[in-house]
């Protein structure tokens, strides 16, 4: 193909299912870095989208009242960009239906559900099989989209898929610790105990229960985040730790600086939402809690840093009465302890 065309990739779904495309945004740029890329996502996640430094222009998908007025106002936004190809990583019958009507001579996605029959190019994935990680079914989806090109794909590029300058990284952290009373020589650790809604976590005891026996291992002080609508169990979290250091930080300035933030911390530990994917795309060590569902293991949803910088524990929910138990706490706390070491010697001798 022209490496000038006008590309439009689709992840217009949630917070972690969005960062996990960060490696395909990479690869199409890389493999035609004089390609326009455009993404089509949802207001909330535009302030990260902004940070991604492989995209060139973002578009804002307004869900409307009907299922026409979706696809009328999704054709029309469309076809005034004039997209040669899209790419839809996240396939729905609304968007499916507008880049046909738009006219989007190439049209890429996975061959699922009856949308399938709006796309000139499909590829077989039952990602509910749970086979790979998501970015990987992603990266998949833009490797045939190449190869039907009759290019040779060129390697993906590697974590960190988001950063920021050191200095003002430090600026961050070194106003924090000074706010907080915390020294410098100590371990950040960020539990974030919110759930986005939809992921499983740990209760507030077991993350208090854990924050102790790492307390016992470590030099570190805990950093309780909050989004916008999750300060309540941060601070129930925040009320077992009194006799640890500990803070409560509550994210209410969106999602780039909040990304800023999570960059300080040595470690990010949650169940898989959102923020545990940011951190990810950072490359800094997480230490994640994944449901035994089929459709949401730590394979699927594996987090985008370096395999030797994550951890993943699977938890199980009584049918019941939805509550976590037969996890470990003190093998986790063993193994994040081990995490952190290691990578503080590799930081070391770097």
């Amino acid at each position: 193909m022209s490496s000038t065309q006008n590309i439009l990739v689709i992840r217009n779904d949630k917070l972690g299912d969005f960062m996990l495309a960060w490696p395909s945004f990479a690869l199409l740029k890389q493999q035609y870095p004089q390609c326009k890329l455009t993404v089509l996502v949802p207001e909330y996640t535009r302030p990260i989208a902004e940070q991604c430094r492989w995209i060139d222009q973002i578009i804002i998908d307004k869900r409307h009242n009907s299922f026409l007025q979706d696809v009328k106002y999704l054709t029309a936004l469309i076809k005034e960009k004039k997209f040669d190809v899209s790419i839809s990583l996240f396939s729905e019958a609304r968007t499916a239906i507008a880049l046909w009507l738009a006219g989007v001579a190439c049209r890429v996605a996975p061959a699922t559900k009856l949308a399938q029959v709006f796309y000139t190019h499909r590829l077989s994935q039952r990602r509910s099989r749970s086979e790979k990680p998501e970015s990987d079914y992603n990266l998949d989806l833009v490797r045939h989209y190449i190869s039907t090109q009759g290019d040779k794909v060129v390697p993906t590029p590697g974590a960190p898929y988001l950063g920021y300058q050191a200095n003002e990284i430090a600026c961050i952290k070194n106003k924090y610790q000074a706010a907080h009373k915390i020294d410098h020589k100590i371990l950040l650790a960020i539990i974030h105990p919110g759930s986005g809604g939809s992921a499983i976590n740990l209760s507030s005891t077991q993350y208090a229960e854990l924050a102790k026996l790492l307390n016992q291992k470590l030099a570190v002080h805990f950093i309780i985040t909050a989004g916008p609508n999750e300060l309540a169990p941060a601070e129930a979290l925040a009320k077992q730790l009194t006799d640890i250091s500990h803070s409560v930080y509550h994210s209410t300035s969106g999602l780039a600086e909040f990304s800023r933030f999570i960059n300080i911390a040595d470690i990010f530990i949650s169940g898989s939402t959102g923020p545990l994917h940011i951190a990810g795309a950072l490359n800094i060590p997480t230490a994640a809690f994944y449901p035994s569902r089929r459709s949401a293991t730590a394979l699927r949803w594996q987090t985008l840093n370096n395999e030797q910088l994550r951890l993943a524990f699977t938890v199980y929910q009584s049918e019941a009465n939805g509550n976590i138990h037969n996890i470990n706490l003190e093998t986790c706390a063993k193994d994040i302890t081990a995490l952190l070491t290691n990578a503080c010697q590799s930081t070391r001798s770097a």
